[in-house]
This record gives structure tokens, sequence and C-alpha cells, in this order.
């Protein structure tokens, strides 16, 4: 098992929660790469949940890896709170298992490789960042 507990193989399903949307992103099977698949437009976090339910499903996702949004010290606001009690309501409702990722340095990290790669703003999609984050934690 992975130091989060989740399965060391299989797709996980990175989730970037916002007020309006979730960002959604997979892994590939072996838990090396992330790429973005949708951004669902939301009232409030739990309204993705159909939809969610429908990607865990057509991607066979193992796990869910959810962004954890800290504050730069390291104190967890409102927004995390939010985000603490939305990841365990999904792995309940998914039957999978959760984990939260700081996103603090691993965002601010891959954001700076891909303006240096001069990956256009629309293209840096936030639950890819998140994942692949995580991901490279793993390796």
């Amino acid at each position: 098992m992975t130091p989060s507990h989740l399965p060391d193989l299989g797709p996980l399903l990175g989730l970037d929660l916002g007020t309006k949307t979730v960002g959604v992103a997979v892994s590939d099977r072996a838990q090396q790469l992330a790429v973005a698949v949708e951004t669902i437009r939301v009232t409030r976090p739990t309204a993705g949940l159909p939809r969610l339910e429908i990607l865990a499903r057509e991607r066979a996702a193992v796990g869910l890896v959810v962004g954890l949004p800290l504050h730069l010290d390291g104190r967890a606001g409102t927004r995390a709170q939010g985000a603490r009690r939305v990841a365990g309501i999904l792995g309940d409702a998914l039957a999978l298992p959760v984990t939260l990722w700081d996103e603090r340095l691993s965002t601010r990290a891959v954001e700076l490789a891909l303006i240096r790669a001069d990956v256009s703003r629309a293209r840096r999609r936030r639950a890819v960042w998140m994942l692949q984050g995580f991901l490279d934690s793993l390796h």
C-alpha cells in the first residue's frame, strides 16, 4: 500500500474542490502521470457527486486524492475544513479510499514548470497539478 493507504496500482481520481467548479484529473494505472478529465460546474462541492460516480466507474478508479487548500503557513482555514468534510462524503458515497493532499507546494512547483515550458494558462489545470504532485511523492 502507498503511504496514503491507497492501492498501489490503478487509476486515482484527483479532485480540486472549488465553490463553483470541481476539477477532475485521473492518473494512469501505474500512478505516474496525471491528465485532466473535466471541470464539473457545481452549486456546492457535493453537487458533482452523480458525475463523479460516472467518472469513477468509467475510469475504474481505485481511490481519490482530494486537494487540501492549506494557508502558506500550514494552517487549515475554512476552505481546508470544507475540503476534509466533502472528501469524507465523496469517499463514502463512491466507496473509495480517500487521501487529502497538501496542494500548496506541488501546485506552485508544477505551475512554474508549466510556465517555463510556455504552456498556456488555459491548459494549466489545478486538479492535474495537485494529482501529479501526489503521484511524484509516491515515486
